[in-house]
Formats: C-alpha cells, sequence, structure tokens
C-alpha cells in the first residue's frame, strides 16, 4: 500500500503539473512561442502515448550515455537498429533485461521488463523478436468525492519481430513489425467516456554499413526509423495520439589496438516524428479551426502527415527545430574478457531537460555469456527515473557462423 499510494500521489502530481504547464503556456506565449513578457522561448514539450517505448532498456547502452545505433549487433539491438542484427556471428542469442523505475523516490514495483532474441537463418539473413513489458505498480482509484473505486495495475507493452539482411559486404537492412497494447485505466469513467486499453500496431526500418578506414580503424553508420504506426485510442471515438515515432542517426569508429583490445567511440542524434504544440493556445480558431474545433489541429494530422512535416513545423522556425535533437555520446573500451563504458546525455532544456551521464561495465564468458550492468547520474535539475539506479542485462548466444 505504501508504493501504492506514492505512485498514485507521483501520477496525479505529474498530471496536475502538466495542466499547469499547459495552462501557463495559453496565459504567456505568442503563436511564435514567445514569452509574452520577457520574450523568451516557452517550454514546448513534445508529449506522446506510450513514451516507454523511448527508454533504452539495456545496460549496455546505458552505459554509454543511451548510445546504441552502432555498437555491435546483440540481440537487443532490435530495440533500436535491428539491421544490425544481419552481422552476427553467432547462429542464435538470447537477452534479459530488468530497469527499475523510480527507485530513487521508494518505489519498488515500477519497471521495464525485456526479452529479445534471434536466430540466423544464414550467414546473410537473422530473424530476431522481442518482448517489451513496462508495470506501473497498483495505482488505487477513487470517484470524484474520494470513495475507493477499487485497484488497478496499469502496464503497457508490445512484441516485435523483425527479419534483416545484408545486402552487400559491408550494407544491411532491417524490417520490424510490433503490436503495443496500453492498459491504463481500463473500466473507468471519465466525463461520460469509458476508458477502454490502447492499441496500436508500428514498424521499425533501419539500415547499418560499415567501412573499414584504416589498418585499425573501422568506421559504422547506423539510421533508424522506429514506432512508425497507428495513433493510439483510450476512449470510443476519440481521435488518438501518436505514438512516440522517432528518427535516429548514428556514427561510430571502432580503433583496434591489439589482440582482444579495441575502443569503440559513436555519437546518436535523435528526434521525435510527431507534430510540435503550437504556439499560444492550441484551442484558439487558428490552432484548432480545420477540423473539429474542440481537438488542435496538429492532433488532427495523419500519421504519415504529421512525420513529415515534424520538421517544419515548430512555431519557434528552425531554431526551435534543432532544439528538438537529442544527443548520446558514449565509449567502450574492450579488453579481453571485461569492457568499460561511458557516455553522456543531452537534451534542450525547452524539450524535457534530460541531461545525465553514465558509466557502466560488462563482463564476458568466453564470447558467449556477457553481463552489464550501468549507473546513471542526473547533470539537471530535471529528475530523471532512473536517476541513481543499476541496471543488469544478461546475454547469451550460442554456435559460431561460419563465414
Amino acid at each position: 500500500m505504501k508504493n501504492t499510494i506514492k505512485l498514485s500521489t507521483f501520477l496525479i502530481a505529474s498530471l496536475f503539473l502538466f495542466s499547469g504547464h499547459l495552462s501557463a503556456q495559453f496565459n504567456l506565449c505568442d503563436d511564435n512561442g514567445l514569452n509574452y513578457t520577457t520574450l523568451e522561448p516557452c517550454v514546448n514539450t513534445i508529449v506522446t502515448s506510450a513514451p516507454y517505448l523511448r527508454i533504452v532498456n539495456d545496460a549496455r547502452s546505458g552505459g554509454m550515455g543511451d548510445n546504441r545505433l552502432t555498437i555491435s549487433p546483440d540481440a537487443n539491438s532490435i530495440f533500436s537498429n535491428s539491421s544490425q542484427l544481419a552481422f552476427v556471428d553467432r547462429r542464435f542469442g538470447f537477452s534479459g533485461t530488468y530497469t527499475p523505475w523510480l527507485r530513487a523516490l521508494g518505489i519498488s514495483n515500477v519497471g521495464l521488463t525485456t526479452f529479445s532474441g534471434y536466430v540466423a537463418i544464414d550467414e546473410l539473413q537473422t530473424v530476431g523478436l522481442s518482448f517489451r513489458r513496462f508495470s506501473m505498480g497498483e495505482i488505487l482509484f477513487t470517484d470524484p468525492y474520494g470513495q475507493p473505486l477499487g485497484v488497478d495495475k496499469p502496464f503497457e507493452m508490445d512484441f516485435a519481430l523483425s527479419y534483416n539482411r545484408q545486402l552487400g559486404e559491408r550494407f544491411a537492412a532491417g524490417l520490424t513489425l510490433k503490436y503495443i497494447y496500453s492498459k491504463l485505466a481500463d473500466g473507468q469513467v471519465i466525463q461520460n467516456q469509458v476508458i477502454v486499453p490502447g492499441k496500436s500496431v508500428a514498424g521499425d526500418i533501419s539500415f547499418t554499413y560499415k567501412a573499414p578506414i584504416a589498418d585499425f580503424v573501422d568506421f559504422t553508420l547506423g539510421g533508424a526509423i522506429t514506432n512508425l504506426g497507428s495513433k493510439i485510442k483510450y476512449t470510443e471515438g476519440s481521435i488518438g495520439d501518436f505514438i512516440p515515432t522517432n528518427l535516429g542517426i548514428g556514427g561510430g569508429f571502432r580503433f583496434t589496438l591489439g589482440e582482444d583490445f579495441w575502443i569503440h567511440t559513436a555519437l546518436d542524434i535523435n528526434r521525435l516524428l510527431v507534430p510540435t504544440p503550437p504556439g499560444g493556445n492550441p484551442f484558439s480558431p487558428e490552432n484548432a479551426g480545420g477540423g473539429d474545433p474542440f481537438i488542435p489541429d496538429y492532433k488532427e494530422r495523419s500519421v504519415m502527415a504529421a512525420a513529415l512535416g515534424s520538421f517544419g513545423d515548430a512555431p519557434g522556425g528552425f531554431r526551435e527545430e534543432m532544439r528538438e535533437n537529442t544527443y548520446s555520446f558514449g565509449t567502450e573500451i574492450h579488453y579481453k574478457y571485461a569492457r568499460l563504458r561511458l557516455g553522456h546525455f543531452n537534451e534542450h532544456k525547452l524539450k524535457g531537460n534530460r541531461k545525465f551521464f553514465t558509466v557502466g561495465a560488462g563482463f564476458n564468458y568466453k564470447q558467449y555469456v556477457s553481463v552489464d550492468i550501468s549507473y546513471l547520474a542526473t547533470l539537471s535539475k530535471q529528475r530523471n527515473p532512473l536517476d541513481r539506479t543499476l541496471r543488469l542485462s544478461l546475454s547469451v548466444n550460442f554456435i559460431d557462423i561460419e563465414k
């Protein structure tokens, strides 16, 4: 019950603060996203449904500042850049990870559990599969008079299947199909609307290009569009909310300095391909006049129109568009059976303000079994749900592929 109360309080406070932010945004910001009084840019965070899809689950990437697009392939590649699975050197493998959530608040029953695996059909083709479940603990629902309506255990999850193939010695592409299920307040009634589980079908497309540029240096370029799919609806007849469609581009260098000794360093740039809320009141005639006057126009866009338009819809113009990029820098040092990792993640203060530093380590037995841990420390006033949290991943691989 202690955790239930804490989690309920946290969720209610989050909704209250978000509503307060919107109210302040309406009253203080003009159509260009500037504060009427100070003429400074306003906070304009992009909000989506199923935000758990953006959580970096594995401890290996977590130790590198959430850098993940160009690191060497493993079973967790399906979550970020599945095309890397086409370059695996084992016949099959799997991985499991548990990521605690809000541990700094003393909550112990909220977290993300993931399982992933792959099977190499031959030296060119690999199939991957995954399962994620984000558990939100227990929430006590009450009516407007504070009378209890029961306790529920909300959660979100998805299943994914990917096909990945080398299209040349250095190039590979991957396709992933996933089903998303979001059960937040099933059966509850809000404003005469019955809350139902949200569902979505989405896909990923990814590529990886590898090229040696010197005797001891290899370059990897990776990119992916993930979570491109249908909106999620929580009530019958609603317009639906965008899921976190994401574009990621990354480049990495691997320096081989000796037998079983190499250093990989990489930079990832990510941005959401969903609409940016307009400046000023989204329900004004200018921002809600293209369809239903009670729904902001940006929420009525189709998924593809929203993705294509996301590069030029910020009220602050090109400068605000650049603020929507996040940057992940990571380094991995590998020596024989041990690995040390360092990383940094940066997000603009007006777009979420996530800034943190990470460290991690990994240990493997004959390249078949790997155990990875990571730790995150926040560098800004914005609290991170993973602050001061250890993440642990286990990966197992079997049977070499003869190439």
